[in-house]
């Protein structure tokens, strides 16, 4: 009789314990889901396999939660937001355009994925960030793009996607108007909200100068050996640039009607200057960048209509820009690093300036 009390007794002992231990974990993922202040939360529906743990370990200030039910066990997996400076940058970076290029080592980074997007596995970036470089017949400069590029965002831990707009045919060439097309593309892909417009020749010497937006606009390439790494003058908006979803949206992009060369930069600064923003950028040093040496492109000539334009940016910018853009996707190429979309982009117009009463 008191063997038998004593057992039942253990018994009921030991399902108050699990009841105790399956209370506990509740509690641990309630306080999870409603108090931290971390950010946001990934939730794996699948237990990973032995070599996805061996490559996708848990992440620092990650938290493993295992969910035990009747007939299955999840694994859940709680990524906090990234830091805004990354752990993984190294600094000043060795940029040789001599070198040898050798893609397909790029192309083994197991989380990048078809048409060049990439996000980190420790931690969820800050920022959702679209890569956009307007583009036509230079091929070899993309290359070395992609061989500095793809490593230093990836340590710098964004959540990117890399964007090669291209222009159809031999016209007048248009980089503002392929840089707006970027945008449109990208945001039927993804949710972006921070947009970096990067000619394809411009190559960062410093992986500190990180590739997303700020408060204000950004310029990146504040120092390049063209310019003997210095600013060339204040209110330059070129080169490589990162702009917020609103500080875009905000300017009405860029203008749609800088054919050839010049101009376009200038314009932008203009459209932030008249809608009240400021441009912000690193230090000098962080901001070094490197410039392939080339011959100006073919059908790429001095726009003489330039001057005229930037002068009435006040008059044209809410009528010329992504709310008038068009055009029309002629090819799409889904390469491991990027995507690249071939658009007609129309032709050079004439310019009437606009007539301004007082």
């Amino acid at each position: 009789m008191g063997e038998s009390h004593n057992f039942r007794l253990l018994v009921i002992i030991c399902n108050l314990v699990v009841a105790m231990g399956a209370l506990h974990i509740s509690v641990m993922v309630f306080y999870y889901l409603r108090h931290s202040g971390a950010g946001e939360y990934v939730w794996s529906k699948q237990v990973p396999t032995a070599s996805q743990r061996a490559a996708f370990t848990t992440p620092p200030g990650a938290e493993d939660v295992a969910v035990v039910s009747a007939n299955v066990t999840e694994v859940t997996w709680i990524l906090e937001k990234c830091p805004e400076t990354s752990p993984h940058l190294v600094g000043p970076l060795r940029v040789e355009f001599s070198d040898p290029v050798d893609l397909d080592l790029i192309r083994q980074e197991p989380l990048l994925m078809d048409g060049g997007h990439y996000k980190p596995s420790e931690c969820l970036s800050v920022q959702k960030v679209a890569l956009i470089i307007p583009f036509r017949h230079r091929e070899q400069h993309l290359k070395y793009w992609l061989n500095y590029l793809h490593p230093i965002l990836q340590r710098q831990q964004l959540d990117y996607g890399v964007y090669v707009i291209e222009q159809d045919g031999e016209g007048t060439f248009n980089r503002a108007k392929l840089m707006n097309v970027g945008y449109a593309e990208a945001l039927k892909e993804y949710d972006y909200d921070c947009f970096v417009f990067s000619d394809v020749d411009i190559i960062p010497m410093d992986d500190r100068n990180t590739y997303r937006c700020y408060e204000q606009p950004r310029h990146l390439s504040v120092a390049v050996d063209k310019f003997g790494f210095r600013l060339p003058y204040a209110q330059i908006f070129g080169g490589v640039t990162a702009l917020s979803k609103d500080q875009y949206l905000k300017i009405n992009g860029f203008s749609n009607n800088y054919w050839g060369w010049g101009g376009e930069d200038d314009d932008v600064s203009n459209r932030l200057s008249f809608r009240g923003m400021s441009i912000s950028r690193p230090d000098v040093m962080t901001g070094k960048c490197k410039m392939i040496r080339h011959d100006r492109d073919k059908n790429n000539d001095p726009n003489p209509q330039r001057f005229d334009r930037i002068a009435h940016t006040r008059e044209t910018m809410d009528t010329d820009g992504i709310n008038s853009l068009t055009y029309s996707v002629v090819k799409v190429e889904k390469d491991k690093l990027f995507t690249k979309l071939t658009v007609d982009i129309g032709k050079a117009d004439t310019f009437t300036p606009t007539q301004t009463h007082i």
